[in-house]
């Protein structure tokens, strides 16, 4: 199955000899932190996570949140679609409510994203137990083509792609962390759903432009299945791209 995607192209694009992708062999999972610039414990989280990507084996992406904001600093990179997904997460896991910092692993399990050695661990426990990425996907550039490749395997799932931005310090002016100045890595910009898996072998093509747009520092692929009423659940495959490198 090929899916193709008719969008404007750019003039120009030269992403080749700056994208970088990861390995499908070597991630063991996917991280997304929901974190907040105006909330006081998200700072060890931010650099727990910073620490994440330095790994090399995760998918990492970071969501800001914004129901701090009205402690009088709106934060710079939240959206409400952010928020929104943290609360569909919530109700995928039987959740009553939400809380900051809070890791998602593999859209199967959350815990404080703080603790770095806990979130490993849950990662492993997850792979041994085949609930980590069970179907290969890939991405890579050529010319003016994005295109993502996604391996046979068992049930249906969606095709997500989750735009990040480039690494930003940041100092609050407001909220619990005023007068800090604080490293933001894998902000997420930007989600959107390209395609369904059915089980079958798929490519999907996008214009290699998707990668330029507004400081972009890279893109994540998910094969994410949804829960009965439609809200995310669990990734069995992902594989992430990045333009430079993640310092």
């Amino acid at each position: 199955m090929r899916l193709r995607f008719s969008v404007p192209l750019l003039a120009g694009i030269a992403l080749a000899s700056s994208l970088h992708a990861q390995e499908a062999a070597k991630i063991k999972g996917v991280v997304e932190l929901f974190t907040a610039q105006g909330c006081a414990s998200c700072p060890p989280a931010d650099a727990a996570f910073r620490k994440l990507i330095r790994q090399g084996d995760v998918v990492a992406l970071a969501y800001h949140v914004d129901y701090w904001n009205y402690l009088g600093w709106n934060d710079t990179m939240a959206n409400k679609e952010n928020t929104a997904r943290q609360y569909a997460y919530a109700r995928t896991l039987g959740r009553s409510g939400v809380y900051t910092p809070q890791a998602i692993i593999n859209g199967r399990d959350h815990m404080n994203g703080a603790d770095l050695n806990a979130i490993n661990i849950k990662l492993d426990t997850f792979q041994r137990a085949g609930e980590g990425l069970t179907v290969p996907v890939s991405a890579s550039t050529k010319d003016d083509e994005l295109s993502i490749k996604i391996g046979a395997g068992q049930g249906k799932a969606n095709v997500v792609i989750v735009y990040f931005d480039k690494e930003q310090m940041v100092a609050p002016k407001g909220g619990e962390n005023n007068g800090q100045q604080i490293a933001y890595m894998h902000a997420v910009s930007d989600v959107e759903t390209v395609g369904m898996w059915d089980g079958r072998a798929m490519n999907v093509v996008l214009p290699a432009n998707v990668l330029t747009k507004a400081g972009r520092r890279g893109l994540a692929v998910l094969l994410q299945s949804s829960s009965s009423s439609g809200d995310p659940s669990a990734i069995i495959g992902a594989t992430v791209l990045t333009v430079g490198s993640d310092g």
